[in-house]
């Protein structure tokens, strides 16, 4: 059989809870964190982005099987897995680099994007604020922000802040795991 490989990109705050949840999807291939949607020239770095200044958001490119796996449910797994309602802000991370977004590669993801945001307002006591924009050019992260809670899951952010994060995955879509 052979794949039907698309890509997603979204960001839900932290890349590296964003990571770690695709990572344990069935029909998902990769995951890659990264940057995008900034307006300053160049690749931009880690540091950069923290600071807030480059309008770029922290997201992760996913490649998945379309044939297993819809774009439909890749957006109602990350929708469901962080806060869409919290603007600039995911925890303790607050900035425009933390934002709820979904950048689309094509119009058929566009709108499925606003389909699933408005299907899912009904679960939301506030407001959607979930970003939905064209996809802009995508910047690979740092090799040490690549894989981050398999390499590190013992660190405190990981416990207290992916940890909880995974187990939502993981009680909302468990039959959709790897």
């Amino acid at each position: 059989m052979s794949k039907n490989l698309q890509i997603a990109t979204v960001g839900g705050g932290c890349f590296w809870c964003t990571e770690a949840v695709f990572q344990e999807v069935k029909g998902v291939e990769k995951v890659v964190s990264g940057y995008a949607g900034g307006n300053v020239p160049g690749r931009p770095t880690y540091r950069e982005i923290c600071s807030g200044l480059t309008g770029a958001a922290e997201v992760v490119q996913i490649t998945f099987d379309a044939s297993l796996l819809s774009y439909e449910t890749i957006l109602v797994i990350f929708m469901t897995t962080h806060d869409p309602t919290t603007l600039n802000r995911q925890g303790a991370d607050r900035g425009t680099q933390y934002r709820s977004v979904i950048f689309h590669h094509d119009a058929v993801q566009q709108k499925i994007a606003k389909q699933v945001v408005t299907e899912l307002q009904a679960y939301f006591e506030a407001p959607i604020v979930t970003e939905i924009s064209d996809a802009p050019v995508f910047y690979e992260a740092e090799k040490e922000h690549q894989d981050f809670y398999k390499n590190n899951n013992g660190q405190g952010y990981c416990t207290y802040v992916i940890e909880p994060k995974l187990a939502k995955l993981r009680k909302l879509h468990a039959d959709l795991l790897k």
